[in-house]
């Protein structure tokens, strides 16, 4: 398995306290520092950080890739193959509703891999998606 270094992002919020649940209430996030305009969180060991910003408003764009509109921009985390299908029922079990659904690409292929898109309060577009084997996260 890649042993990887934890990334920190900082991205604009207008709303800070439905980001907070979503965060810690549906992906299960853990809080750590945070004042009244900002919040960090552990997103599966990486620190993402929220900033409440007056009038933000997320832009959307689509791509199509594998017969799907994939929104860009999006961010998210490469799960193990085993924790997948438990987040996957985790977001079911929330009402999520998904803008590509849970399901499998490049079965049986180089790169087979889980995938799904969701999106957050503030309408960041969010992709998890797993690897039968992580070696494959760079292979074509």
């Amino acid at each position: 398995m890649l042993l990887v270094s934890p990334f920190h992002a900082a991205y604009p919020v207008s709303e800070l306290e439905k980001t907070i649940v979503f965060y810690t209430d549906v992906l299960g996030c853990s809080m750590g520092r945070s004042d009244t305009t900002w919040v960090d969180f552990n997103l599966f060991g990486h620190q993402l950080v929220f900033h409440k910003v007056n009038g933000f408003e997320q832009r959307h764009y689509f791509n199509p890739v594998d017969k799907h509109n994939v929104p860009v921009p999006h961010f998210g985390v490469v799960l193990t193959w085993d924790k997948w299908q438990p987040f996957v029922d985790r977001l079911t079990h929330h009402k999520i509703s998904f803008e590509i659904e849970p399901h499998i690409r490049f079965e049986g292929q180089v790169g087979e891999q889980a995938t799904m898109f969701f999106y957050d309060p503030n309408r960041y577009a969010l992709e998890f998606k797993a690897f039968r084997s992580m070696d494959m996260l760079f292979e074509s």
